[in-house]
């Protein structure tokens, strides 16, 4: 079972009306995941994304269990990323990801998943299509 801390603050974000009953997502925005929107070789592991979802994806089986009972699935590939002690707080209207190794990212997106599909399916990226 793998947990994630979140903090009262990013708790209070994740409970709003454009959340409620949305699947999210914790990726690597490594530019390689399905629903990755930038990246690249050189950020593998530096950049992470917070997709919302209508229902779950298989693709992404692995669930962060949290004590909002908020859910929130990552992959066995994004897992390589993600070390023990996993924190999501949001700060000064920021996302910042931790873990016991320290900040993973203090700027993570929130995207529709919906968007970046139909902007991947279109030959845009989701920078182009305004995801």
């Amino acid at each position: 079972m793998i947990t994630i801390h979140l903090t009262d603050p990013i708790r209070s974000l994740l409970c709003e009306r454009r959340f409620k009953n949305k699947t999210l997502l914790l990726i690597t925005d490594d530019g390689g995941g399905k629903y990755s929107l930038k990246g690249g070789a050189c950020t593998i592991g530096a950049n992470f994304s917070m997709i919302i979802l209508d229902k779950p994806d298989a693709d992404y089986p692995v669930r962060l269990v949290n004590h909002a009972g908020i859910p929130l699935f990552t992959s066995n590939y994004d897992l390589t990323f993600l070390g023990n002690g996993l924190k999501l707080d949001y700060q000064n209207h920021s996302i910042r990801l931790s873990d016991d190794s320290g900040l993973l990212d203090g700027a993570v997106q929130i995207t529709n998943g919906a968007d970046v599909i139909t902007a991947f399916q279109n030959g845009l990226t989701p920078d182009q299509a305004g995801c």
